[in-house]
């Protein structure tokens, strides 16, 4: 048994024996459970891959004269002013103004709050306007400036939803082309597509919560960040493998860092054709070895980890919970599944080398004793299931 006392007294020192989830399977067949807890201190798990419920809270400071911004763009993408004065919300999904959406689909997508955000951590020189209506307090009606990231007060990552703990595979049983926030599927089951690190992905080493939950201290695209709440639809009570793996989306995450502590390469705007724009993030999660069970757990493997098979065309879009079947990543990362006696190409909207970058780059910055782990300071829970939008008729 060790506490975290005790493993981040060995992080100061530089004694501490850290681990990616990619290595540490191979590490535990060589040296055995026992022996390999004893050794190990931190197993790095981490992703990359689009999040759509993300955002960031930017301050802008005050102008001269003052303004109470009541609508603002950057870059012309719409940002949420029902905050304090110069304090705005910008989500990854919301769209440039003039975008032509879908009218003539499929749209392109090309440029939304992601690609701002992408911008922003990249020192880019972004527009702001902003309307008022004027208070005795706040006079200014309308401003128009130019800046940058280092301009702001505060630039706050703020990610309702991340690192969803296991995903769909997504097919498309119609006989056209349809564009999902899963990609574009060809007809008739010509394509799947997936999302997500498997093996690496921070979640699945930690099925039941065990290690990471609110306050948890996370790598947050090269920014120290933390667990803010559980995620939005986090739904720990999905039903489970003998293994305790989630068939299902199970667990999500609510992220949050200092946007001006982050790595370009690890943020990115995505515009996904027929659909919207989203941001690519990465996310690496420290799990310390506290004990022989915890370990085990991190050595979960792509072929122990099952994904359900959703059509995309109907079942998902109507919301029926049909689950075609269950495929494994190891078949998946193989490019390569059979459903129901067909073999199918498969396309990963999430980065495995990425994900495993982020590990290693992680993993290096705990051995240097640059980043000490944060333990829990409330579960996550393990018995709740996401509720839907009930359609209802007023009550008399």
């Amino acid at each position: 048994m060790k506490t975290y006392e005790q493993i981040n007294k060995r992080i100061e020192s530089g004694k501490a024996v850290v681990m990616t989830a990619d290595e540490i399977i191979d590490y535990v067949e060589k040296k055995g459970l026992e022996q390999a807890a004893d050794q190990v201190d931190v197993v790095t798990t981490a992703t990359f891959g689009p999040m759509c419920s993300s955002g960031c809270v930017l301050n802008f400071g005050h102008s001269k004269p003052k303004i109470r911004m009541t609508e603002a763009w950057i870059q012309d993408v719409l940002v949420y002013t029902g905050l304090a004065a110069v304090d705005v919300y910008l989500g990854a999904t919301q769209l440039r103004h003039g975008d032509p959406a879908n009218m003539y689909h499929p749209g392109e997508f090309r440029y939304g709050g992601g690609h701002v955000i992408e911008d922003l951590v990249a020192g880019k020189t972004l527009q702001l306007f902003a309307l008022s209506y004027g208070t005795d307090c706040y006079p200014l009606r309308e401003i128009r400036t130019y800046f940058t990231i280092n301009d702001l007060n505060q630039a706050i990552m703020l990610n309702p939803r991340n690192c969803y703990q296991n995903y769909n595979v997504a097919v498309n049983d119609s006989d056209k082309t349809i564009y999902t926030y899963m990609g574009a599927l060809e007809p008739n089951r010509k394509n799947a597509n997936y999302c997500s690190a498997g093996q690496l992905s921070p979640l699945l080493n930690d099925p039941y919560y065990e290690t990471i939950g609110i306050g948890t201290k996370v790598w947050l695209a090269g920014a120290h960040g933390h667990v803010y709440a559980e995620g939005t639809q986090h739904a720990g009570g999905d039903e489970r493998t003998p293994e305790g793996i989630p068939k299902g989306g199970a667990g999500t995450l609510a992220l949050t860092a200092d946007m001006k502590q982050m790595l370009p390469e690890f943020v990115r705007g995505v515009s996904l054709r027929g659909y919207g724009v989203s941001l690519a993030i990465g996310v690496g999660i420290p799990i310390p070895i506290l004990n022989v069970d915890v370990l085990k757990r991190t050595c979960v493997r792509d072929r122990d980890i099952v994904a359900p098979v959703v059509d995309y065309s109907n079942d998902y879009p109507q919301n029926t919970g049909k689950v075609i079947g269950y495929v494994s990543y190891e078949q998946l990362r193989s490019g390569e599944i059979e459903i129901e006696g067909r073999k199918i190409a498969v396309g990963s909207l999430s980065s495995y080398h990425k994900a495993l970058k982020i590990a290693n780059l992680l993993a290096d910055e705990i051995r240097r004793g640059d980043f000490t782990l944060a333990g829990p300071i409330a579960a996550l829970a393990k018995d709740t299931r996401s509720k839907p939008l009930v359609i209802r008729e007023k009550a008399s």
